[in-house]
Order: C-alpha cells, then structure tokens, then sequence
C-alpha cells in the first residue's frame, strides 16, 4: 500500500457505493431476478455479471435487449428504480467495515462517495447505513452527464474536492467503475464483488477490513 504515492499520501479519497460501501448488490439482484422471471426468463450468474456496476440506464437498456422489447428501456428503468428503492430502504446493509474505514479516512483527507446510482438511491443506500454524514460531497449517476464507465464521475469528484486526478484515490468493486477511474488516471484500491473475475486494480484486497489498508491509513497524518 505504502508504495501506491510513491511514499506520499493521497490527498483526498473517492469511495464507490453499490458493493463497496454498501451491501446493495442483492438488493439489485432481487429487483433484477423478479423483472426476468415477469418475463418468463431465469437470471443467473451471467445475467449478473453483465449488470454489476452499470448505471441504471445502462442497466435498463440491457434488460431491454435481453427481453427483446428495444423500446422499453424507460419503462423498465422505472420499474427496477421502484423495485431496487423497496428492497434498500428495507434490507441492505453496510458493508463489514465500511464506517470505521470512512470515519478513518475522513480524519485525514477530504472524502467523497461517487455512485452509479440516481441520486434518490444513493441517498436512500447511505441512510440505511448510516453513512450519509460522513460525505460533504455526493455525485450520483443522473449528475453528470456521463456515468460510469466514462471518467466524468471521478473527474468531477476531484474537481469538487479540489484535487488533482494523480493525488486522489479510489476504492471500486465492479468492473465498470474500475474503467471509469482508470480513464481518469486516479489510483484504485480494488475489492471486487465477484472474485473470480481478473480485477487489475492497484491493489486488490479481499475486504474493507483488510489489515495492511487500516495500518497504512492510520498512519497519514490527522487533519
């Protein structure tokens, strides 16, 4: 970890939400599995991995290609948003680790939270979890004009924490967040949702708890 700056600290620390802070992921399964099964289609493993990690839209319109209806992206974009939105508010769970990790790093460095989620989801994941305080600086999805993959996100959180792409770092779990904050040239710590895929983050840790991160972030110095 200590060798990621090149013996300089990051000065300020970017966190993916879905999967990574929040335990989200069965929740969008859930919503996902029932809109398959509406039309008479299984969801499995490969379903699931061609969904983690892409914004709603994004999602919407490969559902509407595997369902065979390329006008209903819209309409099945609503109907995962209501369904995802039910399942959160009632069952999703931070992530092992996830507070004491963002407390810790907030103590050194400015953070922010950088989500493929509309806005309304985001917030509704953070307050389930009891994070939503810790972010002065929230980007979602429907707030820019180009959500993950493309580097927008993560160039417009470090244009709103005041630092330059090369001085930041990031934490993603999916695949498509990692092409968005590399595209951007910020470092990345990587714990991925799906472990058997190649995940050729920085770093790649199995957990937010991981020994080695909480040493090297405990030794930053405190604001």
């Amino acid at each position: 970890m200590k060798g990621l700056f090149g013996g300089r600290n990051p000065r300020a620390v970017i966190f993916d939400c879905d999967g990574l802070l929040m335990d989200t992921e069965p929740c969008w399964s859930v919503a996902e599995t029932e809109l398959f099964a509406r039309r008479g289609l299984p969801f499995g493993p490969d379903e699931k991995a061609s969904m983690i990690g892409k914004s709603l839209t994004a999602a919407a319109d490969a559902m509407a290609a595997a369902f065979g209806e390329p006008e209903g992206s819209a309409e099945i974009a609503a109907e995962l948003l209501r369904l995802v939105t039910e399942v959160v508010t009632a069952k999703a769970e931070a992530m092992p680790g996830a507070r004491e990790l963002v407390e810790l790093t907030a103590a050194a460095v400015p953070v922010a939270v950088a989500s493929n989620s509309p806005r309304a989801l985001l917030e509704a994941a953070l307050r389930r979890g009891g994070l939503s305080a810790m972010f002065p600086v929230k980007l979602a999805a429907d707030e820019v004009a180009a959500p993950k993959p493309d580097p927008e996100m993560y160039l417009t959180a470090c244009a709103l924490l005041d630092v330059e792409p090369v001085d930041a770092l990031a934490f993603e779990d999916s695949m498509t967040g990692l092409r968005s904050v590399r595209a951007a040239g910020v470092t990345v710590i990587g714990v991925p949702t799906l472990k058997r895929e190649d995940f050729p983050a920085d770093v790649v840790i199995g957990s937010l708890r991981d020994d080695e991160l909480l040493a090297w972030i405990r030794g930053w110095p405190r604001r």
